[in-house]
């Protein structure tokens, strides 16, 4: 009953399909001349050839298809241009009545542009679209062997701070799509999960439209992984192994490095499979430095307990893809695939603690005592998930797609506190053990209709998620303790999603104008229980989210741009569970099952230029955030702090992003992107029933580049560097963060081989590279703790690649159970 509305209206929507109307029109299609591989958002210009006056004009596809409609009887000239390659002139084209098909065109890729090894097309490194910034994964060298997020870190508004969280335009909160597939789960353990030589390409969807799920406070990251081309195997092999750290942190082990993953795809006839596989060692050692005070006002004394020592991570992961796709005519396309991985993560942090008890008056000491704290948390988890997908193209090129989707997660772990004496730390103080089990189960089905209309398409579809976790949790302490709150720190909790949705949207170009506008409707349940509380947790949602976008080209080289989404920024599972779990010896972690969503007003209006050698955007964005979610802190006893999930009051965020890729010479190429912005956050909340006022209002920035040099055919060198600028959060703020990185690349048998020497978190002594100092504060607490690890460390890569990928790799990932992890 909640969907009859939207049902109808799309029902009405959908039936205007058959009453698209005939029109006249230019197609063709757009190849590399070398490789013969489709080239993707290549412009098609229509001018006629009595003036030269531009008539109308379109973008090629992502199969290099092209079509520009409404077009009058007479003499042409088409103009083909894309960055990158030789612009191409076809004179005197006759149009009659009938319209006109081109057929293919070859574009030349300039001498430039180029591969090192023979003469195969190379695409441009970064475009600008109406509502995206698209970037090849190629460019950036320090991320081969690596993951994903070794790709990411390096686009304009990306950042990735020393715990490894990955946030877009200075929030935490974006989307992932894997070939525009939705991926709801964690980001970070997604991404971990990617290997990054599996990337063909990362699209940044700023201000995304209505036909995306709305979820994802800065927008989305749609990562397009590599697919074989048509009637050949392609495969690709990479192996990686690298060396501890030139620096020695004192810790119980040294840190393990090696891994590979594998790639292949063959497509033939009605038939496109593909399968992929990795395992990735990645064990991080390092150090801990913190500073932690709490007043307690009743009784008139300061407890400091500063405290050092390791904090070092054992990770691994493993995962295996496979896909197929079969086309039996074409009209219609059937696909499916199934993902299944497994992930393990655990900290150590062995901390020395010297507490110190005095009176807040005098300063007179009260009380001291120096133990050894012994802080083990583990994650692990199994992903396995299946998609199939069915789509049926119809005589008026409207398509059909129909997708569902199951997945089954189970993660587990713990956390183990030992308090120990100091030195004998043979005697134990105190020992809490934390484990939990949270299996989860999700599914997704939807139903989406593309129609041709006039100069553009209507695009509605139908959605319904659903997903489920059920978690055990348990706290044991040795020796029992008589703590009176101790029954609240084990249980069980169910917590169910349900996600309804409808949207419409029209996209259509109108000569030099693209635009597109729609709306999304969702009504959403959810339902937290608690083995405590007799009563439910409920929230029940009806939302609207409207988009518009807008692009505007004034001349060959300058286009303007402007558009505005609405956002929703979810609570995870984790964020809902109110159970506390003991991360370190002076942290407790806990959820709120009455957490609101956070929902997000988003504009941005900006800026492109192409040229010659190379492109250049700007654009201006900002945000206005309903309910932020923080993670705050409070005293809950003289030497713990309790961070709870909260929400924050009202936040505002605005700033500006721009990127430069130019290539100055043939042999060198210039990558820079920066990121600026301003946040402010306020409010007066309550953290567990305790009134606090939050006031937070500071400038941050970021930079990432990379300088890229072709010594000769087979030989390439890059230097690239991530800074983060200290960064404001409700209640203090995030210190800087710098990682520079050189990578030396040597191709061998015309290409095939590639043997990369990657030098990683390069510091040298002098840098101050892969460190990053955390401080919070309130007025009954004060923390600050720096976090350094391991720097210089050497790695190398090795690639294989039999026959060239092109494009969509189509393998699943898991998507709401690594969101969970």
């Amino acid at each position: 009953m909640k969907l009859i509305r939207p049902v109808l209206l799309l029902i009405c929507l959908f039936g205007l399909s058959s009453t698209n109307a005939q029109i006249l029109s230019v197609k063709g299609r757009i190849l590399d001349a070398k490789s013969q591989l489709p080239v993707e958002y290549a412009s098609a210009a229509l001018f006629r050839t009595v003036d030269s006056a531009l008539v109308a004009g379109s973008v090629s596809d992502a199969n290099g298809k092209f079509e520009i409609k409404k077009i009058v009887p007479g003499r042409y000239d088409l103009k083909i241009t894309f960055l990158g390659y030789e612009t191409k002139v076809i004179s005197n084209l006759v149009i009659t009545d009938a319209g006109l098909n081109t057929g293919v065109i070859h574009i030349a890729p300039m001498s430039s542009m180029l591969q090192e090894i023979g003469i195969s097309g190379q695409a441009s490194k970064n475009l600008n679209k109406i509502d995206k910034q698209q970037y090849n994964a190629a460019q950036f060298e320090a991320a081969r062997g690596g993951s994903a997020i070794d790709v990411i870190k390096n686009l304009p508004s990306v950042t990735v701070n020393s715990q490894g969280e990955i946030s877009m335009r200075g929030a935490m909160g974006f989307m992932v799509l894997l070939n525009g597939k939705p991926v709801l789960a964690d980001v970070q353990t997604v991404l971990t999960q990617l290997p990054a030589n599996a990337i063909d390409r990362v699209e940044l969807i700023t201000a995304p439209s209505a036909k995306y799920d709305p979820d994802g406070r800065s927008g989305i990251i749609n990562i397009i992984t590599k697919k074989g081309t048509a009637d050949h195997l392609s495969l690709t092999i990479n192996a990686q192994g690298g060396l501890p750290s030139t620096t020695d942190y004192g810790n119980q082990e040294k840190p393990r490095r090696f891994g590979g993953d594998m790639a292949m795809a063959f497509k033939k006839g009605k038939w496109d499979i593909s399968a992929g596989a990795n395992y990735t060692r990645n064990d991080n050692e390092g150090y801990r430095e913190g500073d932690v005070y709490t007043k307690n006002f009743d009784n008139n004394t300061i407890t400091r307990f500063p405290s050092n020592g390791e904090r070092s991570f054992d990770r691994y992961n493993y995962a295996g893809r496979a896909s197929f796709s079969f086309t039996p005519d074409s009209n219609n396309t059937i696909s499916a695939g199934f993902y299944t991985g497994r992930r393990y993560q655990s900290r150590l942090a062995d901390l020395l603690y010297h507490n110190t008890t005095s009176d807040l008056t005098t300063g007179a000491l009260v009380h001291s005592a120096t133990y050894f704290n012994s802080n083990l948390q583990r994650k692990e988890g199994s992903f396995n998930l299946g998609n199939l997908d069915f789509t049926h193209t119809f005589s008026n090129k409207s398509t059909l797609s129909a997708s569902v989707q199951y997945e089954h997660d189970n993660l587990h772990g713990g956390t183990l506190n030992r308090n120990l004496q100091y030195p004998n730390t043979k005697d134990t103080i105190q020992f809490v053990n934390n484990p939990y089990r949270r299996p989860i189960s999700a599914f997704r089905a939807k139903l989406d209709l593309s129609t041709p209309i006039g100069t553009g398409k209507l695009e509605s579809g139908l959605q319904y998620r659903y997903d489920t976790q059920d978690g055990t949790f348990d706290y044991i302490v040795t020796p029992a303790t008589s703590q009176p709150d101790i029954d609240q720190f084990k249980g069980t909790i169910h917590a169910v999603n349900k996600i309804y949705s409808a949207y419409s949207q029209y996209a259509g170009k109108s000569r030099a104008l693209e635009y597109n506008a729609g709306l999304r409707y969702e009504y959403a349940e959810r339902a937290v229980h608690l083995s405590y509380d007799i009563h439910p947790h409920i929230l029940n949602l009806s939302n609207l989210f409207p988009s518009a976008n807008i692009l505007y080209h004034f001349s060959g080289s300058w286009s303007g741009k402007a558009g505005y989404s609405r956002r929703v920024q979810r609570t995870s599972n984790l964020e809902l569970n109110p159970i506390p779990e003991r991360e370190h010896s002076e942290t407790l972690e806990e959820g709120d099952p009455d957490l609101l969503p956070e929902f997000v007003d988003l504009v941005e209006v900006g800026a492109n230029y192409a040229f010659s050698k190379g492109t250049l955007f700007g654009t201006l964005y900002y945000q206005h955030i309903q309910n932020p979610i923080q993670r705050l802190n409070s005293v809950y006893a003289d030497t713990i702090l309790n961070r709870v999930y909260t929400n924050a009051g009202t936040a505002k965020l605005f700033g500006v992003e721009t990127g430069l890729n130019v290539t100055p010479v043939t042999w060198c190429t210039l990558y820079l992107g920066a990121n600026i912005y301003n946040y402010h956050v306020y409010g007066n909340i309550k953290i567990l029933d305790e009134p606090v006022t939050v006031s937070n209002n500071k400038w941050a920035y970021s930079i990432n580049g990379n300088a890229s040099f072709q010594l000769d055919k087979t030989w390439n060198v890059q230097f690239s560097a991530n800074y983060l600028y200290r960064r404001p959060t409700a209640q203090g703020q995030d210190g800087s963060f710098f990682v520079p990185n050189t990578t030396v690349r040597k191709s061998i048998m015309k290409g095939k081989i590639k043997v990369s020497l990657l030098w990683q978190n390069m510091n040298m002594g002098i840098l101050g590279a892969n460190k990053q100092r955390i401080t919070t504060y309130g007025p009954a607490f004060f923390t600050t703790t720096n976090y350094i690890s391991e720097t210089d460390v050497l790695m190398i890569n090795v690639s294989f690649t039999l026959n060239r990928f092109a494009g969509k790799l189509k393998l699943p990932v898991s998507e709401t159970g690594e969101r969970e992890f």
